[in-house]
């Protein structure tokens, strides 16, 4: 069986407040003749369809055209919901958009109730396991702990279960929306901690043949079986490395996979410049950056005058500009946000302790107490978006 495995579409996310619409469906284009042109049997989208829970008309009406597309091309395609998606929202009308070969997967409590499909070898059983909160899912699926580990083992015994009940050689493929130990994250992504651990291992996954995952923007292998598919469009300037692409991953009789990645198509490249303003309108090296979106970080001593005007002038996309000057690491006027980069909340959080109580570090319970505090916020977050969405 040839399945296309894709994800993190984000319909209606802007980038730098640079409208992404045309890009999206240009993507959506591309993915449709893909489908026909490689012959796929069934469309994966492992979660993150749309940026938001409650997403812009000309988003919905994108991600409306691209369904009406895929059904007419008679090719099933099984989706799930990620933590950007309101699954309430996602999965209105999901019985009936079944007839037509979509297979939306929105709630927790059906990941183990496959989507079978046939090839020429028998069935494939298709499992999709939608983003899980476990403050939220813990208690329905019968987890031991409230943590995405402990979720996602829960989702995975019912999925083990079933399976087990199918007959022998029916081949697998899971669809999750998670943060597996040793993917690599992006700036894009939005933060899925809880108790200051997010990353799940990929042994989670053990028993099935294929995981389809989504969540991490960078297209990623963690094993031969567990891959990412990353985002179709780059969402931040941390992805300026990453080459967008889709899986196309043929399942064979025995369950083996062959993988291969296919392109996307790119609306416009990135570039990250540095140096003092001058020197990045002058230095003929940069030329090669003049169409693509910019973002540019001075090292000037002070702040120029209307140094973004200055720098459109050359670079007419410069979308983000940032002030790093160059200043020794111990002079007091050092760039905070330096200072920051790469600090998690909860340590920003220990670190803010220890500088107000004279160096003495926040102790065991204080850390746990701030986790707590932390985890709280982010979850108060999380159940206002679902209210807002029921």
């Amino acid at each position: 069986m040839r399945m296309l495995h894709t994800s993190d579409w984000h319909l209606g996310r802007s980038f730098h407040r640079v409208g992404l619409l045309e890009a999206q469906r240009a993507f959506i284009d591309h993915l449709v003749d893909t489908v026909r042109e490689q012959r796929v049997d069934v469309v994966l989208v492992a979660g993150d369809v749309y940026d938001r829970a409650v997403p812009p008309l000309a988003a919905v009406e994108l991600f409306d055209d691209a369904l009406h597309r895929l059904a007419d091309l008679g090719v099933p395609t099984v989706m799930i919901s990620g933590n950007h998606d309101s699954p309430r929202r996602l999965g209105v009308g999901a019985g009936l958009i079944e007839r037509a070969g979509i297979h939306l997967r929105t709630a927790p409590a059906a990941c183990g109730t496959p989507v079978l499909l046939a090839d020429a070898h028998g069935d494939v059983a298709f499992y999709g396991l939608p983003y899980l909160e476990p403050a939220l899912v813990r208690e329905e699926l019968g987890a031991r702990r409230g943590s995405h580990a402990a979720v996602l083992e829960a989702a995975m015994d019912r999925v083990r279960a079933d399976l087990a009940t199918r007959p022998a050689g029916t081949r697998s493929v899971v669809l999750a929306h998670a943060f597996v130990a040793g993917g690599a994250e992006s700036d894009s992504e939005r933060d899925i901690t809880v108790g200051g651990v997010a990353a799940v291992p990929a042994a989670v996954f053990d028993g099935v043949d294929y995981t389809a995952l989504g969540h991490l923007h960078g297209s990623q292998t963690i094993t031969e079986r567990v891959r990412y598919s990353g985002s179709p469009l780059a969402y931040s300037f941390s992805e300026t490395d990453h080459r967008k692409t889709m899986w196309l991953i043929d399942l064979d009789a025995a369950g083996a996979v062959t993988a291969e990645r296919l392109d996307c198509p790119v609306p416009r490249p990135l570039a990250r410049i540095r140096g003092r303003l001058d020197d990045l309108l002058d230095d003929p090296r940069l030329e090669r950056h003049e169409q693509a979106w910019v973002e540019a970080t001075l090292t000037d001593a002070h702040r120029p005058q209307e140094p973004m005007a200055r720098l459109a002038r050359r670079f007419p996309h410069v979308v983000s500009l940032v002030f790093e000057p160059d200043r020794a690491p111990e002079d007091p006027l050092a760039s905070y946000a330096q200072r920051l980069r790469g600090r998690t909340d909860r340590q920003i959080a220990e670190d803010f302790v220890a500088h107000v109580r004279g160096g003495r570090a926040a102790d065991e319970a204080e850390a746990a107490v701030l986790t707590t505090a932390l985890d709280a916020v982010r979850l108060a977050g999380t159940e206002t978006v679902r209210e807002e969405t029921r």
